[in-house]
């Protein structure tokens, strides 16, 4: 289900909206006559792509990027200590003189899982816990392979948030899964069957190839997870599912029953997007349209030779009864063999004399009506349209309304019309032989380059071919204007807020969805044949389909056969996943506390394939949305903003990024020779996901440089090394009051923390990672930490109190994006200070930051509203207070603020805004002083203790 990032753009599904095939020449969806200037300017398009790929292949292209990539290999440290999975790592060894990766990544997650830091029920052991809920489900990956750079920039948005919440105090849920993909994953077991035994699927039984293909998702299921695990995700792998486990295949069962009950879902012969590669129907929305500017050669699976595309066909048709013909012209010639009329605008004066008459087929002994319709265009090709209902979209909806027969000449990839001699051959090989046969009877008009756009499969990029074909539908237009309206009222978010247009023009033009598909792989149509058989012996049976609740009445003459053998679209299945996953249709315990779901994060890929069936079966299902907003992020492409693919040879494998097996290049070939002769750098898991989350994810596509992850790594090993200095200064010694430089690097502090908290809030990563990157690295280290130096020296214990709370809460902020690192060095941190131990507060991912999070609501102010004035300064408000060191904070909004002073080992907060009497009022029989406090101002409105002693 989890689509590549790289798949199906936003622009590329709306025109699926809107295509009808182009070929047809009527005037509500044929392509106008481009001007003489388009072929040139798509030769000028394609030109301009090969010089682009050529430049990017040559080295004056990458001059600049390979100075930003000269790096040299570091040593590989490895974390040598047996450690039983789920045991925690002994932080008491010796701290490594610099940062590797593969030191700080071993044994965390066992542990973490093992202690069960990542489930809901941890809450009920955190003293800063809150009664509020956070939910979310990860978009499940397809079973069918390995992760990529887009599942890797899920991860680390999503985790950023789980993290987040959890700081908060939130009882999380963050639920994994994984998707069966049936069209993909079947495809793929095919021809890995094929390839290893020489067989194909139709030599098995569909009982033999099924266990072939759960083998697989053993296989590969277990590799995903696997490598979610490696990319530090924090899911609670308690409730792990699968589209097609028991649980989730009786709420598909359930889904389809109660759509059927309430006449959403019904049986119909309708047009269809006909595979022929696939045998199976797909959905609108799974069709790509290919732009042609004129005559071009495609390759089409099962066909040596190119296909010719790009061209009109003009024939002509002899009028029955007298001398005359009707000039017709086609993109397909091969349909003319299921002709059941000739279509002209009824305004056409050429055609004014033929109205009510008749042609007859060259090829097959009927006439077909020359009808008239407001449908054609007269001002393409010859004016005049043949009719084939059975094989495209418009002239089905002319048969409607002319009630002509529907013929059906075209079964698969073959020609199955008898009227042709060469009955039996590929479609596209039958066009030539249709030409040739025109040719023949001297009824050939010619044929010229046309523009148009070809419809394609996206899942195997055959040419699509409509069938006419009974099939299982989902009526969806009320459920579309339910999904309009709840953005339009503000119930559902979609951020960013400019896809709400393109949300509600695609729900707008919705069709039914056609949710047959003719594989072996996915969850069986819950429908059987049912035959009724009390008819006398002059009538045939009645063979009806019943949905399997129905099946359980027995009328007096009821014969039940076996079931529908196709299988459902995986979309329907994955559109049930936000409350599937939690136990629907049961009325489980986290259906009630987690339904609906906080949020939903994916990419903007998938707003029409899965995002909005979630909403409309969603609502229809369970009375509810299932979640409260929706964030999209952007699709990842390599840095110079192409599309990752494999022909290109631009693809970066997420796991290659962090851990650089044997310090090769994974795909030492292409572009990525160029980028990276010496291999990709190990940057570790930590660097990619705080690269990721550092682009802006909403808006523009992302161009991933792997220079970025690598400059991300330079910035652990700078925090590796700032802890290691941390912990050498760090001794039993005294402290000082504090002096200004003290205030100002913890005024900087408060600021970052509250630009992280405004950025967690609008969900503006970037900003949060930028926030911490400058404090870190500027604020702390270039300013704070060379000014303390000397007086450090000096063991006079000035500002080890303030270093310690620098660094102990600028882990903790960073810890949503560096989960691995943080937790090493916070581990080692705090057992300097003999607060380490097993219990859950002793690692980040539990949270254990009551300081951080109480930091979080009593620094909330507004940095733009205070300066720091001189303690001499006669120019101080009324609203201002004066602190150690001589520095005045002045807050022009009245809002509470403040600064910490060191007493020993003990940060106290220094100001309340509350009057005593207030105070005196919020928390009788307690104090909150003006001087150095006991009690600090809390959100809620009362004052609680707040003693952070070391």
């Amino acid at each position: 289900m989890w689509r590549s990032a790289c798949g199906l753009s936003v622009r590329a599904a709306e025109r699926a909206i809107h295509r009808k095939c182009s070929h047809r020449l009527y005037a509500h969806n044929a392509e106008k006559p481009p001007p003489q200037s388009s072929p040139r300017t798509q030769a000028e398009k394609e030109r301009r792509r090969r010089d682009k790929e050529e430049a990017i292949l040559s080295s004056q292209h990458n001059n600049v990027e390979d100075q930003g990539m000269k790096w040299s290999e570091k040593e590989r440290i490895a974390y040598s200590v047996s450690t039983p999975p789920g045991e925690k790592k002994d932080t008491t060894l010796p701290f490594p003189s610099s940062y590797s990766p593969e030191y700080v990544e071993t044994s965390w997650y066992p542990w973490w899982e093992k202690e069960g830091f990542f489930t809901p029920e941890i809450n009920d052991r955190l003293p800063h816990a809150v009664n509020r809920s956070f939910s979310m489900c990860i978009p499940p990956p397809n079973v069918t392979g390995t992760l990529h750079l887009g599942h890797a920039l899920t991860v680390a948005i999503e985790d950023a948030l789980v993290r987040w919440r959890r700081m908060q105090g939130y009882k999380v849920v963050w639920v994994p899964g994984c998707d069966h993909a049936g069209i993909a994953t079947q495809t793929v077991v095919e021809r890995r069957l094929f390839r290893e035994r020489g067989k194909r699927r139709q030599d098995l039984s569909r009982e033999e190839f099924l266990k072939e293909v759960w083998t697989w998702k053993k296989e590969k299921g277990e590799e995903i997870y696997h490598q979610l695990r490696k990319l530090g995700a924090s899911l609670d792998w308690s409730r792990a599912c699968f589209t097609m486990d028991p649980v989730r295949h009786s709420a598909v069962t359930e889904a389809f029953v109660r759509l059927c009950d309430s006449g959403l879902i019904y049986r119909s012969e309708g047009l269809v997007n006909w595979s022929c590669a696939l045998e199976s129907a797909i959905s609108d929305i799974e069709v790509d349209s290919k732009q042609l500017s004129g005559r071009t050669l495609l390759s089409v699976p099962g066909y040596q030779n190119r296909v010719e595309f790009g061209t009109m066909v003009t024939f002509s048709y002899p009028i029955d009864g007298q001398d005359g013909e009707v000039a017709v012209s086609t993109t397909r010639p091969e349909t003319m063999l299921g002709d059941v009329a000739i279509a002209v605008h009824p305004e056409d004066p050429r055609y004014q004399a033929v109205h009510g008459k008749q042609c007859r087929h060259p090829f097959a002994d009927r006439l077909l009506p020359i009808i008239t319709d407001t449908l054609v265009d007269m001002e393409l090709g010859t004016g005049a349209v043949k009719v084939t209902p059975a094989h495209d979209h418009t002239d089905f909806l002319l048969s409607q309304r002319h009630s002509l027969p529907r013929l059906t000449v075209i079964g698969g990839d073959e020609i199955s019309n008898l009227s042709l001699p060469s009955q039996g051959v590929k479609r596209f090989d039958a066009r030539e032989q249709v030409i040739d046969a025109l040719t023949e009877k001297m009824l050939f008009r010619g044929k010229r380059d046309h523009a148009m756009s070809l419809p394609v499969c996206s899942r195997s990029g055959d040419v699509i071919e409509p069938l006419l074909k009974k099939q299982w539908f989902v009526r969806c237009g009320e459920m579309a204007q339910r999904a309009i309206q709840a953005v339009d009222e503000g119930q559902l978010e979609i951020i960013p807020h400019f896809y709400n247009k393109t949300w509600c023009s695609w729900l707008s033009n919705i069709s039914d969805w056609c949710i047959s598909r003719q594989l072996w792989w996915g969850h069986q149509i819950p429908a059987y044949r049912v035959t009724l058989s009390d008819s006398t012996d002059t009538q045939e049976p009645v063979v009806l389909f019943v949905c399997f609740r129905l099946a359980r009445l027995h009328p007096l003459s009821l014969s039940l056969s076996m079931s529908d053998p196709d299988v459902l679209d995986t979309w329907f299945s994955s559109g049930l996943f936000p409350f599937a996953m939690l136990g629907w249709p049961q009325q489980t315990s986290d259906l009630r506390q987690f339904y609906p779901n906080t949020i939903l994060e994916t990419g903007s890929d998938l707003i029409f394939f899965w995002v909005a069936r979630m909403v409309m079966l969603g609502t229809e299902l369970t009375g509810q949305l299932p979640f409260k907003q929706v964030l999209l992020h952007s699709l990842v492409r390599d840095k110079h903003g192409r599309k990752m693919s494999k022909s290109l040879g631009n693809v970066i494998d997420p796991l290659d990024v962090i851990s650089a097996p044997d310090s090769c290049l994974s795909v030492p070939y292409g572009v990525q020779r160029k980028d990276f002769p010496k291999g990709i750098p190990e940057c570790g898991t930590d660097a990619l996901r705080f690269a990721l989350c550092s682009y802006k994810a909403q808006g523009e596509d992302i161009s991933l440089s792997v220079s970025q992850v690598l400059s991300c790594r330079h910035f652990c090993n700078k925090m590796w090394q700032t802890v290691r200095f941390t912990l050498g200064v760090l001794e039993d010694r005294g402290t000082s009051p504090l002096n200004s430089m003290d205030q100002w690097v913890c005024s900087r502090l408060y600021s970052t923390v509250l630009q992280c908290e405004q950025g967690f809030e609008r969900y503006e990563l970037h900003s949060v990672t930028a926030a911490l990157h400058s404090f870190w690295l500027h604020s702390l280290c270039d300013i704070y930490l060379e000014c303390i130096k000397p007086v450090l020296s000096q063991d006079s214990g000035a500002g080890e109190a303030v270093l310690y709370h620098c660094v102990s809460v600028s882990l903790a902020l960073l810890s949503p994006f560096m989960p691995f690192l943080t937790e090493e060095l916070w581990q080692r941190l705090y057992l300097l200070k003999g607060e380490g131990g097993d219990s859950a507060g002793a690692s980040l991912s539990a949270l254990s930051t009551a300081v951080h999070l109480l930091l979080m609501d009593c620094t909330r102010f507004d940095s733009s509203c205070c300066e720091m004035l001189p303690h001499s300064s006669t120019k101080a408000p009324a609203s201002s207070r004066t602190f150690l060191g001589g520095m005045t904070l002045t807050c022009s909004m009245g809002l509470r603020s403040g600064l910490f002073a060191g007493h020993g080992r003990t940060l106290t907060f220094l100001s309340c805004r509350k009057s005593r009497t207030e105070r005196a009022a919020c928390h009788a029989g307690g104090s909150c002083q003006d001087e150095p406090a006991g009690r600090v101002p809390h959100e809620g409105g009362r004052c609680l203790p707040f003693n952070t002693q070391r």
